[in-house]
Protein backbone atom coordinates (compact mmCIF):
# COMPACT_ATOMS: atom_id res chain seq x y z
CA UNK A 1 0.00 0.00 0.00
CA UNK A 2 0.94 3.83 -0.54
CA UNK A 3 2.03 5.96 2.24
CA UNK A 4 0.17 9.08 1.65
CA UNK A 5 2.46 12.04 2.15
CA UNK A 6 2.60 15.47 2.81
CA UNK A 7 5.42 18.26 3.58
CA UNK A 8 5.17 21.23 6.30
CA UNK A 9 7.54 23.78 5.51
CA UNK A 10 9.14 24.46 2.27
CA UNK A 11 12.40 25.94 2.79
CA UNK A 12 15.20 24.24 1.40
CA UNK A 13 15.22 21.22 3.36
CA UNK A 14 11.81 20.72 2.96
CA UNK A 15 11.86 20.97 -0.75
CA UNK A 16 14.46 18.64 -0.68
CA UNK A 17 13.00 16.34 1.33
CA UNK A 18 9.79 16.29 -0.76
CA UNK A 19 11.95 15.33 -4.03
CA UNK A 20 13.60 12.48 -2.01
CA UNK A 21 10.37 10.85 -1.36
CA UNK A 22 8.85 11.29 -4.66
CA UNK A 23 11.28 8.89 -5.94
CA UNK A 24 10.26 6.02 -3.27
CA UNK A 25 7.81 3.47 -5.05
CA UNK A 26 5.95 3.36 -0.79
CA UNK A 27 5.20 7.36 -1.78
CA UNK A 28 1.95 9.59 -2.61
CA UNK A 29 2.68 12.70 -2.39
CA UNK A 30 -0.53 14.69 -1.43
CA UNK A 31 0.58 18.24 -0.99
CA UNK A 32 2.50 20.61 1.02
CA UNK A 33 2.10 23.05 3.46
CA UNK A 34 3.93 27.00 4.43
CA UNK A 35 2.56 30.31 5.31
CA UNK A 36 4.46 32.21 3.03
CA UNK A 37 1.74 34.14 0.50
CA UNK A 38 4.25 33.63 -2.74
CA UNK A 39 4.31 29.35 -2.53
CA UNK A 40 0.32 29.40 -1.40
CA UNK A 41 -1.52 27.58 -4.49
CA UNK A 42 1.70 26.83 -6.35
CA UNK A 43 2.21 23.39 -7.93
CA UNK A 44 4.96 21.48 -5.94
CA UNK A 45 5.96 20.16 -9.34
CA UNK A 46 7.07 23.83 -10.37
CA UNK A 47 8.56 24.53 -6.65
CA UNK A 48 10.77 21.44 -7.45
CA UNK A 49 11.76 21.01 -11.18
CA UNK A 50 9.82 17.66 -10.03
CA UNK A 51 7.75 15.92 -12.75
CA UNK A 52 6.65 13.34 -10.77
CA UNK A 53 5.25 16.24 -8.06
CA UNK A 54 3.46 17.87 -10.27
CA UNK A 55 -0.41 19.06 -9.47
CA UNK A 56 0.23 18.80 -5.84
CA UNK A 57 -0.48 21.85 -4.23
CA UNK A 58 1.09 24.09 -1.79
CA UNK A 59 -1.90 24.64 1.20
CA UNK A 60 -1.55 27.60 3.24
CA UNK A 61 -2.76 25.34 6.43
CA UNK A 62 -3.18 22.08 7.41
CA UNK A 63 -7.45 22.14 7.74
CA UNK A 64 -6.97 23.14 3.75
CA UNK A 65 -4.69 20.07 3.08
CA UNK A 66 -6.91 17.54 5.13
CA UNK A 67 -9.80 19.07 2.97
CA UNK A 68 -8.45 17.57 -0.14
CA UNK A 69 -6.70 14.36 1.29
CA UNK A 70 -5.48 13.14 4.57
CA UNK A 71 -1.43 12.05 4.82
CA UNK A 72 -0.63 9.33 7.18
CA UNK A 73 2.92 10.84 7.35
CA UNK A 74 3.82 14.53 7.53
CA UNK A 75 7.73 15.72 6.92
CA UNK A 76 8.35 18.79 9.73
CA UNK A 77 11.29 20.94 8.93
CA UNK A 78 9.81 24.34 10.34
CA UNK A 79 11.88 25.19 13.74
CA UNK A 80 14.11 24.64 16.04
CA UNK A 81 12.11 25.10 19.55
CA UNK A 82 10.23 21.77 20.61
CA UNK A 83 7.36 24.63 22.05
CA UNK A 84 7.71 25.87 18.77
CA UNK A 85 6.87 23.12 17.08
CA UNK A 86 4.39 21.86 19.54
CA UNK A 87 1.54 24.19 18.11
CA UNK A 88 2.40 23.04 14.48
CA UNK A 89 2.45 19.24 15.39
CA UNK A 90 -0.62 19.14 17.78
CA UNK A 91 -3.15 19.48 15.05
CA UNK A 92 -1.44 16.63 12.89
CA UNK A 93 -1.09 14.29 16.13
CA UNK A 94 -4.99 14.73 17.26
CA UNK A 95 -6.26 14.04 13.35
CA UNK A 96 -3.77 10.80 13.98
CA UNK A 97 -1.15 11.93 11.46
CA UNK A 98 1.98 10.45 12.23
CA UNK A 99 4.86 13.42 12.05
CA UNK A 100 9.07 13.05 11.02
CA UNK A 101 10.10 16.09 12.18
CA UNK A 102 13.88 18.10 11.63
CA UNK A 103 13.04 19.96 15.07
CA UNK A 104 16.11 19.50 16.76
CA UNK A 105 14.74 19.66 20.58
CA UNK A 106 11.81 16.89 19.65
CA UNK A 107 15.25 14.37 19.36
CA UNK A 108 14.43 14.27 23.34
CA UNK A 109 11.59 16.72 24.42
CA UNK A 110 11.42 15.58 27.86
CA UNK A 111 15.14 17.35 28.29
CA UNK A 112 13.31 20.99 28.05
CA UNK A 113 9.50 20.74 28.28
CA UNK A 114 8.47 17.47 29.58
CA UNK A 115 4.96 18.90 30.38
CA UNK A 116 4.70 19.64 26.71
CA UNK A 117 6.42 16.11 25.57
CA UNK A 118 3.69 14.46 27.94
CA UNK A 119 0.79 16.25 26.81
CA UNK A 120 1.56 15.33 23.21
CA UNK A 121 2.34 11.57 24.21
CA UNK A 122 -0.95 11.47 25.68
CA UNK A 123 -2.62 12.95 22.43
CA UNK A 124 -1.07 10.71 20.33
CA UNK A 125 -1.41 7.34 22.01
CA UNK A 126 -5.52 8.86 21.85
CA UNK A 127 -5.29 9.31 17.97
CA UNK A 128 -2.86 6.53 17.27
CA UNK A 129 -0.31 9.02 15.83
CA UNK A 130 3.08 8.58 16.22
CA UNK A 131 5.84 11.51 16.19
CA UNK A 132 9.73 11.54 16.48
CA UNK A 133 12.55 14.16 16.04
CA UNK A 134 15.40 13.10 13.68
CA UNK A 135 17.93 14.55 11.16
CA UNK A 136 21.91 14.22 11.12
CA UNK A 137 22.90 16.13 13.83
CA UNK A 138 20.78 15.87 16.18
CA UNK A 139 18.92 12.49 15.12
CA UNK A 140 22.30 10.34 13.93
CA UNK A 141 26.02 11.90 14.07
CA UNK A 142 26.04 12.84 17.71
CA UNK A 143 24.05 10.77 19.44
CA UNK A 144 22.46 7.74 17.95
CA UNK A 145 25.56 6.53 16.21
CA UNK A 146 27.34 6.51 19.50
CA UNK A 147 24.83 4.68 21.25
CA UNK A 148 24.89 2.06 18.08
CA UNK A 149 28.80 1.73 19.03
CA UNK A 150 28.03 0.84 22.60
CA UNK A 151 25.89 -2.32 21.13
CA UNK A 152 29.67 -3.99 20.86
CA UNK A 153 30.73 -2.97 24.34
CA UNK A 154 30.71 -5.20 27.55
CA UNK A 155 31.40 -2.18 29.66
CA UNK A 156 31.06 1.92 28.98
CA UNK A 157 32.71 4.25 30.76
CA UNK A 158 32.56 7.45 28.90
CA UNK A 159 31.46 8.69 25.43
CA UNK A 160 32.81 11.54 23.99
CA UNK A 161 31.55 12.66 20.54
CA UNK A 162 33.55 15.45 18.19
CA UNK A 163 32.00 16.93 15.04
CA UNK A 164 34.14 19.37 12.64
CA UNK A 165 31.28 20.79 10.19
CA UNK A 166 32.91 23.14 6.81
CA UNK A 167 29.59 25.46 6.65
CA UNK A 168 31.04 26.88 3.49
CA UNK A 169 29.65 23.67 2.07
CA UNK A 170 25.80 24.57 3.58
CA UNK A 171 22.80 26.03 3.23
CA UNK A 172 22.18 29.52 3.01
CA UNK A 173 19.68 29.29 5.97
CA UNK A 174 22.83 27.38 8.19
CA UNK A 175 25.57 29.68 7.43
CA UNK A 176 23.65 32.71 9.25
CA UNK A 177 22.47 30.45 11.81
CA UNK A 178 25.83 29.67 13.09
CA UNK A 179 26.60 33.82 12.81
CA UNK A 180 28.13 34.64 9.98
CA UNK A 181 28.92 38.23 9.13
CA UNK A 182 28.32 39.33 12.61
CA UNK A 183 30.70 40.77 15.10
CA UNK A 184 31.96 38.30 18.01
CA UNK A 185 30.27 40.03 21.00
CA UNK A 186 26.96 39.80 19.01
CA UNK A 187 27.31 36.45 19.11
CA UNK A 188 28.19 35.91 22.61
CA UNK A 189 25.64 38.28 23.95
CA UNK A 190 22.80 35.72 21.36
CA UNK A 191 24.33 32.83 22.72
CA UNK A 192 24.19 33.77 26.52
CA UNK A 193 20.33 34.81 25.64
CA UNK A 194 19.39 31.80 23.89
CA UNK A 195 18.99 33.46 20.54
CA UNK A 196 22.50 32.02 18.71
CA UNK A 197 23.91 28.61 18.18
CA UNK A 198 23.33 25.32 17.74
CA UNK A 199 20.04 23.74 18.74
CA UNK A 200 20.01 20.56 20.10
CA UNK A 201 23.55 20.05 21.66
CA UNK A 202 21.97 18.83 25.33
CA UNK A 203 18.95 16.75 23.42
CA UNK A 204 21.76 14.62 21.95
CA UNK A 205 23.05 14.50 25.49
CA UNK A 206 20.41 13.69 27.33
CA UNK A 207 19.60 10.62 24.73
CA UNK A 208 22.73 9.12 25.55
CA UNK A 209 22.41 9.46 29.01
CA UNK A 210 18.59 7.65 28.54
CA UNK A 211 20.05 4.90 26.63
CA UNK A 212 22.90 4.21 28.95
CA UNK A 213 20.59 4.64 32.26
CA UNK A 214 22.77 7.09 33.41
CA UNK A 215 21.56 10.09 35.32
CA UNK A 216 23.43 13.24 33.82
CA UNK A 217 23.92 15.84 36.20
CA UNK A 218 26.12 19.17 36.17
CA UNK A 219 25.07 19.94 32.37
CA UNK A 220 26.99 22.42 30.99
CA UNK A 221 26.83 23.97 27.53
CA UNK A 222 28.92 26.55 26.20
CA UNK A 223 29.38 28.50 22.88
CA UNK A 224 31.77 30.99 21.13
CA UNK A 225 32.64 32.44 17.92
CA UNK A 226 34.89 31.25 15.48
CA UNK A 227 36.62 34.42 14.24
CA UNK A 228 37.34 34.79 10.55
CA UNK A 229 41.80 35.05 9.97
CA UNK A 230 40.64 35.56 6.51
CA UNK A 231 38.19 37.48 4.14
CA UNK A 232 35.53 34.19 3.36
CA UNK A 233 33.28 34.23 0.31
CA UNK A 234 30.96 31.25 0.16
CA UNK A 235 28.23 31.53 -2.69
CA UNK A 236 25.33 33.06 0.04
CA UNK A 237 27.23 35.45 1.88
CA UNK A 238 30.95 37.11 2.70
CA UNK A 239 32.19 37.61 6.19
CA UNK A 240 35.50 39.93 6.20
CA UNK A 241 38.43 38.82 8.50
CA UNK A 242 37.64 39.91 12.24
CA UNK A 243 33.92 38.84 11.83
CA UNK A 244 32.25 35.61 13.01
CA UNK A 245 32.58 32.77 10.38
CA UNK A 246 31.04 30.18 12.80
CA UNK A 247 30.49 28.77 16.69
CA UNK A 248 32.22 26.11 18.99
CA UNK A 249 29.78 24.62 20.87
CA UNK A 250 30.58 22.13 23.31
CA UNK A 251 28.06 20.09 25.91
CA UNK A 252 29.32 18.11 28.48
CA UNK A 253 27.42 16.52 32.02
CA UNK A 254 28.84 14.37 35.08
CA UNK A 255 27.99 10.65 35.65
CA UNK A 256 28.58 9.54 39.14
CA UNK A 257 30.57 12.88 40.44
CA UNK A 258 32.93 12.23 36.85
CA UNK A 259 32.62 13.64 33.37
CA UNK A 260 31.59 11.26 31.13
CA UNK A 261 29.91 12.67 28.42
CA UNK A 262 31.21 15.25 26.07
CA UNK A 263 29.87 16.46 22.63
CA UNK A 264 32.05 19.24 21.10
CA UNK A 265 30.54 20.98 17.59
CA UNK A 266 32.95 22.88 15.11
CA UNK A 267 31.02 24.33 12.94
CA UNK A 268 32.61 27.39 10.96
CA UNK A 269 32.90 28.82 7.09
CA UNK A 270 36.33 27.21 5.82
CA UNK A 271 37.10 24.78 8.54
CA UNK A 272 39.76 22.42 7.62
CA UNK A 273 39.44 18.58 7.78
CA UNK A 274 36.31 18.22 8.69
CA UNK A 275 35.12 14.72 10.19
CA UNK A 276 33.00 13.04 12.72
CA UNK A 277 34.75 11.05 15.86
CA UNK A 278 33.30 9.15 18.26
CA UNK A 279 36.09 7.88 21.34
CA UNK A 280 33.82 4.90 23.67
CA UNK A 281 35.84 4.55 26.97
CA UNK A 282 35.12 1.16 28.10
CA UNK A 283 35.61 -2.99 27.19
CA UNK A 284 36.74 -3.09 24.42
CA UNK A 285 37.69 0.79 23.51
CA UNK A 286 36.53 2.23 20.68
CA UNK A 287 38.00 5.29 18.36
CA UNK A 288 36.17 5.40 15.35
CA UNK A 289 36.37 8.32 12.54
CA UNK A 290 34.62 9.61 9.54
CA UNK A 291 36.93 11.37 7.30
CA UNK A 292 35.19 13.94 5.95
CA UNK A 293 32.04 14.22 8.08
CA UNK A 294 28.31 13.18 7.43
CA UNK A 295 27.20 15.95 4.18
CA UNK A 296 24.87 17.43 6.79
CA UNK A 297 22.09 18.71 4.61
CA UNK A 298 21.69 15.47 2.08
CA UNK A 299 21.78 13.21 5.31
CA UNK A 300 19.21 15.41 7.07
CA UNK A 301 16.88 14.87 3.87
CA UNK A 302 17.81 11.35 4.25
CA UNK A 303 17.05 10.64 7.39
CA UNK A 304 13.97 12.20 7.57
CA UNK A 305 12.50 10.30 4.45
CA UNK A 306 14.47 6.80 5.60
CA UNK A 307 12.49 7.08 9.06
CA UNK A 308 8.64 7.11 7.79
CA UNK A 309 7.82 3.61 7.14
CA UNK A 310 9.74 2.68 10.83
CA UNK A 311 7.81 5.08 12.35
CA UNK A 312 4.84 3.80 11.20
CA UNK A 313 4.93 0.49 12.31
CA UNK A 314 5.85 1.67 15.88
CA UNK A 315 3.56 2.03 18.45
CA UNK A 316 1.78 5.26 19.02
CA UNK A 317 3.19 8.01 21.23
CA UNK A 318 5.88 10.68 21.18
CA UNK A 319 9.11 8.05 20.87
CA UNK A 320 12.93 8.78 20.47
CA UNK A 321 15.01 7.69 17.50
CA UNK A 322 16.22 5.25 19.66
CA UNK A 323 12.80 3.25 20.09
CA UNK A 324 12.75 2.37 16.24
CA UNK A 325 14.79 -0.33 14.70
CA UNK A 326 18.68 0.83 13.54
CA UNK A 327 18.14 3.23 10.87
CA UNK A 328 18.52 2.10 7.10
CA UNK A 329 17.98 3.29 4.14
CA UNK A 330 14.06 2.35 3.12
Amino acid sequence: MKIKVAQFGLGPIGLETLKLAATKPWAEIVGGIDIDPAKIGQDLGDLTGEKALRRRLVYGSLEELVARAKPDIIFHTAVSRFRDAFGQIEPMARLGISVVSSCEELLYPWSRAPGLAAKLDAICKHSGSRVVGTGVNPGFVMDVLPVCLTGVSREVRAVHVQRVVNASTRRAPLQKKIGSGWPPARFRRLFKEGRAGHAGLKESLALIAHCLGWKATDIVETGKPVVADHDIRTKHLEVKKGQTCGLHQRAEAKVGGKVRLTLDLKMYLDAPNPHDAVQIEGEPPLDVIINGGVAGDQATVAALVNAARNLLRAPAGVLLMTDLPVPRIG
